[in-house]
């Protein structure tokens, strides 16, 4: 079985502008070339700021070739109670 990884926000913005260190860029290459695990926040996070066209047109392709990872009724309950 391969190892699979979940994806950061900060993370999947630095990869796609470029951003990463050599050896950073090498690994997340290695990573997307699978199929790439973000959590539905890391969507909504990185979605969520206004950029030029061709930036968001570049994310949501990101998005639409991942695997978007939903959060359970448990976990937000439990973050819920963690942030309080």
């Amino acid at each position: 079985m391969e190892q699979q990884y979940l994806i950061d926000s900060n993370a999947v913005i630095d990869y796609l502008a470029g951003k990463l260190p050599e050896k950073g860029m090498g690994f997340l290459n290695l990573v997307v070339n699978q199929t790439p695990n973000v959590s539905v926040i890391t969507k909504i996070k990185v979605l969520g700021f206004s950029g030029n066209s061709e930036a968001q047109n570049l994310l949501e392709s990101f998005f639409t070739d991942s695997n978007i990872i939903s959060l359970s009724e448990d976990v937000v309950n439990k973050t819920i109670e963690i942030w309080k």
